[in-house]
């Protein structure tokens, strides 16, 4: 689920507690072309008010008139399709021959969405399970891959945080940085085991393990990001060291480019990592954008972390005489 999604629950439930009756659709399949991905949601409140989106406007629209004329699911979901025919397929926005469908769900008690945002609230990740001849919802915790699966009996989605993020040390730039990696889905662990380090951030994990210690724990996978941010090789070499053996989607460390050279020779004559393993770690860490403050410098994490995950390169910048903000050298040209 990403964080447009996680918006639409939060008013959706924001709309119960007020007294709304809501109907809540997600995207179980499409054909051709689609605005939103499957699992995408939308939420309709009883007086035709709309959450999210799952089309261009026309789908929402006809939502809408069917919530203001009583004719949307009331007592079980039920499973639609829009843009059957080419004509159909012209008046709601999608290519012709196109299809989206959708699970309606009026929300009830059963429903338990409040829960479900709670546990999202607190970085799981949770697999609903709803019933499509009564409605009901189980939760239960997930594992891999996001999954929508529509059978004739029930309706299987997974929601959380897909992506992961590690961040060594808790000074004031992983404040800014694990704040803006929630906004981009990424489940964020802080570890730290300095007692005068450990912020308070709503919504991260926090371990004062051993940096090597904790990201053995957590498991890292292809859709792990770690980052070391202390300054202390006493820290920062521990977690790169586990960090580089596993298959992170990506790994860096804060530090100029000297910091770097010395940084991978400790590596490679301590820990004994190899030069391919060598060649994996981001450093200095960011795109190189003239950032100074600790929310530039974050900003500038996270676009090369962004970057890596779908597979873009940035080339490295050219740079010549004098010295430029945030950079080593100069200007970039």
């Amino acid at each position: 689920m990403d964080n447009v999604d996680l918006q639409v629950l939060r008013q959706l439930v924001a709309w119960r507690e007020a007294g709304h009756s809501v109907v809540m659709g997600t995207i179980t399949r499409t054909w051709g072309s689609a605005p939103r991905p499957v699992g995408s949601v939308v939420a309709v409140r009883d007086d035709g008010q709309i959450a999210g989106s799952v089309s261009g406007g026309c789908i929402e629209d006809d939502l809408i008139a069917r919530m203001r004329e009583k004719a949307l699911a009331a007592d079980a979901p039920q499973v639609v399709r829009y843009g059957v025919s080419g004509d159909e397929a012209a008046r709601f926005g999608l290519p012709c021959g196109g299809t989206l469908e959708l699970v309606l769900e009026p929300l009830a008690a059963h429903s338990r969405v409040e829960e479900l945002l709670s546990r999202l609230a607190a970085g799981e990740r949770v697999r609903r399970t709803l019933a499509l001849d009564s409605g009901a919802v189980t939760l239960a915790p997930a594992e891999g891959a996001d999954t929508v699966l529509l059978d004739e009996r029930c309706l299987v989605s997974v929601h959380g945080p897909h992506w992961r993020l590690m961040v060594i040390g808790a000074g004031q730039m992983t404040v800014y940085l694990a704040q803006m990696a929630q906004a981009l889905d990424y489940q964020v662990i802080v570890c730290d085991p300095r007692e005068e380090y450990m912020p308070e951030l709503p919504g991260v994990q926090r371990t004062r393990e051993m940096p090597d210690d904790a990201v053995l724990a957590m498991k890292p996978d292809a859709h792990t990001a770690v980052i070391a941010l202390t300054h202390d090789p006493k820290l920062d070499d521990l977690a790169l060291m586990e960090a580089l053996r596993a298959p992170c989607f990506y790994v860096g460390a804060i530090g100029s480019r000297v910091n770097q050279a010395k940084r991978k020779q400790r590596l490679a004559e301590h820990f004994d990592l190899s030069e391919a393993e060598l060649s994996r770690l981001h450093g200095p860490v960011g795109i190189k954008n003239g950032a100074r403050t600790p929310p530039e410098i974050a900003v500038s994490i996270l676009a090369e972390l962004t970057a890596v995950r779908y597979g873009w390169h940035i080339p490295e910048p050219v740079f010549i005489g004098g010295d430029a903000p945030g950079v080593e050298a100069g200007c970039v040209v």
